[in-house]
């Protein structure tokens, strides 16, 4: 028989960890967050060969506070690198093409622009809509009623104005 010392004392083995090492270094963070900065996408980040996938970077970030703050961080210097873009794009010169009457703007390609930087912009709308967005719309609840604002103010004033300008020609 065993000796019953031999098997308490001995300590269980610690389990292997499942699934693949991590490729987290703080040198690719600092490149994720660089291209996140320069308004690039995070799945085309994670599309390149030395990348992990795109589930694991938010299951770094989940895990460590501070580079949870540094990605956000990086999006919003991106979002103000894609307005950046749009603004290039609506500032180029456009392209001429020759027609029988001589040089014209090419309509195709000033339409193909505006699109580009009109969905750059909605996007950043839809993704930053404090920063980027045309406008807030705020509710409020019986507890918290909405003050009227100065431009409702002044709407109000001009259909009363006319309503009364109607009522005067009658």
């Amino acid at each position: 028989m065993s000796d019953p010392t031999t098997v308490a004392d001995e300590q269980p083995k610690p389990r292997k960890k499942m699934g693949r090492p991590s490729k987290y270094t703080p040198e690719l963070a600092a490149e994720i967050c660089e291209r996140l900065s320069n308004g690039e996408p995070l799945r085309q980040i994670c599309r390149d060969d030395h990348m992990p996938a795109w589930t694991a970077i938010y299951a770094w970030a989940a895990a460590d506070a501070n580079l949870s703050e540094r990605i956000a961080q990086a999006r919003e210097q991106g979002a103000d690198a894609i307005a950046e873009e749009a603004l290039e794009i609506l500032d180029s010169p456009p392209e001429y093409v020759l027609t029988k009457t001589g040089e014209a703007v090419d309509s195709g390609y000033v339409t193909w622009q505006r699109n580009r930087a009109e969905m750059r912009l909605k996007l950043l709308a839809k993704w930053h809509p404090k920063k980027y967005g045309d406008r807030q719309i705020i509710t409020g609840d019986k507890e918290n009623p909405l003050a009227v604002t100065v431009e409702t103010a002044i709407f109000d004033s001009l259909l009363q104005n006319l309503e009364l300008t109607k009522q005067a020609k009658r």
